[in-house]
């Protein structure tokens, strides 16, 4: 597929039937960029309908998997206003449910912000011992918008959810595996092999009897998704424009405790 060769922020190979995404930015911990996030949604929406690929595994170049959002970025509030950068932000979880195919995560480090978000939107996750998974956004004055506030609470419940959310505290492999957020938890040079492993075993398997049942249970899913993600983003966006987010991203570059106004 022409696709797979334009990528510039992810690698993509054919091994055999499974598909190894590696989200390749690892100078930077693989934060993500809106040009980065473009190039996922393209690269889900291109794998979906690639019939040589017959399970999907997810993971990250480097020491993370993902750090969140480029800093970069994120401190330019009109970047983030951009409404390509908002839709973006919509497109992209209903890119990954479009993906018929299993999606193994092999979190091989911390998941952070968006890359938590992407990590929980896959079918299986994997996660490194030493690894940290969680979703920040309230810390830099924002509200969970891209997708948090819809995969947590499915995962492990409204109340902790909330807990976690309303923190923005990361929790470590082990507690993301006993509270349900995590399959396994492994040793870091273990963690792709077993994704592998696993998918390997999946690619094998009947395709079609494989796909719809992730189709039916996704429908859950998608129902949350349609329920909560709309609002979520808006209120996001509106959260852009405080007071409290600009505090929270000058406070982060300045290494120091912010001082939030709640406006």
């Amino acid at each position: 597929m022409s696709g797979y060769s334009n990528l510039k922020s992810i690698v993509f190979e054919n091994r055999s039937g499974v598909g190894v995404m590696t989200l390749n930015r690892p100078d930077h911990m693989n934060s993500f960029t809106h040009a980065m996030h473009v190039e996922l949604e393209d690269l889900m929406l291109e794998i979906s309908e690639d019939k040589q690929v017959r399970v999907v595994v997810l993971t990250g170049a480097g020491k993370a998997f993902c750090a969140g959002g480029d800093l970069s970025e994120m401190k330019n509030p009109e970047t983030r206003r951009s409404p390509r950068v908002m839709d973006g932000s919509r497109r992209l979880p209903h890119a990954m449910l479009a993906v018929k195919q299993p999606i193994i995560c092999a979190v091989n480090g911390h998941a952070v912000g968006i890359g938590a978000t992407i990590a929980l939107f896959c079918d299986v996750v994997i996660m490194a011992d030493q690894a940290k998974i969680g979703d920040p956004h309230v810390k830099v004055g924002l509200v969970a918008g891209d997708g948090g506030a819809v995969i947590w609470p499915l995962l492990i419940g409204i109340n902790r959810a909330k807990e976690l959310l309303l923190t923005g505290d990361l929790v470590s492999a082990q507690e993301a595996h006993r509270i349900g957020l995590a399959n396994r938890v492994l040793p870091a040079e273990q963690v792709l092999p077993a994704a592998m492993e696993l998918a390997e075993r999946l690619a094998r398997g009947p395709a079609l009897a494989i796909q719809w049942t992730k189709l039916a249970i996704n429908r859950v899913l998608r129902q949350a998704i349609e329920n909560v993600l709309d609002a979520s983003l808006a209120l996001e966006g509106i959260t852009i424009a405080s007071r409290d987010h600009a505090e929270g991203i000058a406070a982060f570059l300045e290494k120091r405790a912010p001082q939030f106004e709640g406006r």
